[in-house]
């Protein structure tokens, strides 16, 4: 098991929150997204660590920027 803690800008609300964890959530091999608003930061579980080109492309589709 993996878990991964990346850093997010642009989020300001809970449809944000639920964008991000909805597009990270479809990487496979992703088994869970936790997601802190105030700071940013997205962890990411799953059977393996998610390549970071993958979590960049689904955090820019849900309209963000991976930042760490």
């Amino acid at each position: 098991m993996s878990e991964t803690t990346y850093t997010i800008t642009g989020m300001t609300c809970d449809h944000c929150v639920r964008s991000v964890t909805e597009e990270v959530g479809k990487i496979d091999g992703v088994t869970g997204v936790r997601v802190d608003l105030p700071t940013g930061a997205v962890t990411v579980t799953g059977s393996k660590e998610p390549a970071v080109a993958d979590v960049r492309a689904a955090v820019e589709e849900a309209g963000y920027e991976l930042t760490a």
